[in-house]
């Protein structure tokens, strides 16, 4: 996709929802576009000024508008945070032509320029995790679903530049999917359509009741172009036990059996910490269980 077919594919009516979900954020909201190699992505930042700081990927399908109940429930008060659209996903982000993500390699290197974006991203030299040197400091690296498979990815070839790892609920990590999860959701996948993906979400989260806006949020993102996610092998253990990490699984995930993939986190990374999050479903957690995993970011 380039930069022209993605700059046509954020549709008024799409604009409108992802404005309509950042303006019930609690708090004010700075957005600004870093340059990467692989193209233009949005960052929405919020949280006091000096604060440590904390950058949120977004599962795949999603926007970075989908952390607001996270911020609201107490991230926004402990921590600077960066909410990150991904690039090839539906948001703001916007691809370079000819750069297109195609490897964990790519995407590794991809949030890495992100996070050298963040040097200076708040006029603070020196502050917001900088060492005043032209680089930022380690963050607090968290990600949902196919956003904590890159977190992990990444964390595995640069653990120097991380203070804490969370992966919430992380899909192709400890467990595969499940292939009743991979059916429901092909036609959806295939050729989504705002019909498809509120009955996918539905059957996901037992018919949990999901923020309105961002579920309008959900529909708009049925006329961006169909893009193929970058899939590889699982991020292997060595280098995620080299600084604090907390991992929380939804126990009524559909996508893979929680449990299963909770006893082989800890096996695999004994030092982790590893959560059952009880009652939320894979999709529903990072609005119905902000307030956990808000306590897990500020802990």
């Amino acid at each position: 996709m380039t930069a022209a077919s993605a700059a046509s594919a954020v549709s008024v009516q799409f604009r409108a929802a992802y404005d309509a979900v950042l303006a019930d954020w609690p708090a004010p909201v700075t957005s600004r576009e870093v340059p990467t190699p692989h193209g233009l992505t949005r960052i929405n930042s919020c949280g006091p000024l000096g604060a440590p700081p904390l950058v949120l990927l977004p599962g795949g399908g999603d926007t970075s508008t989908v952390w607001g109940a996270v911020v609201a429930a107490g991230a926004g008060r402990t921590h600077r945070v960066h909410a990150v659209d991904l690039v090839g996903e539906p948001g703001l982000s916007v691809p370079a032509g000819g750069r297109a993500i195609r490897t964990p390699e790519d995407l590794a290197g991809w949030l890495d320029a992100v996070l050298d974006g963040l040097d200076g991203l708040d006029g603070l030299d020196g502050l917001d995790g900088l060492d005043g040197l032209g680089a930022p400091g380690p963050v607090t690296l968290a990600g949902h679903s196919y956003g904590a498979w890159i977190a992990a990815h990444y964390a595995t070839r640069h653990p120097q530049r991380l203070a804490r790892l969370v992966l919430l609920d992380p899909t192709q990590v400890f467990a595969g999917l499940r292939p009743g999860y991979v059916l429901r959701a092909l036609p959806m996948l295939a050729r989504p359509t705002p019909a498809r993906i509120r009955s996918f979400l539905r059957w996901e989260t037992g018919g949990a009741d999901l923020d309105p806006a961002w579920l309008r949020l959900r529909d708009e993102t049925a006329r961006f172009p169909t893009v193929r996610p970058v899939t590889g092998p699982r991020p292997g253990p060595a280098g995620l036990d080299r600084f604090p990490l907390h991992i929380l699984f939804a126990e009524q995930a559909r996508c893979h059996d929680s449990a299963r993939a909770a006893a082989t986190a800890r096996a695999a990374l004994p030092g982790a910490r590893v959560e059952m999050l009880p009652g939320v479903s894979h999709h529903a957690l990072p609005l119905l269980a902000a307030e956990a995993i808000a306590r897990s970011l500020a802990a």
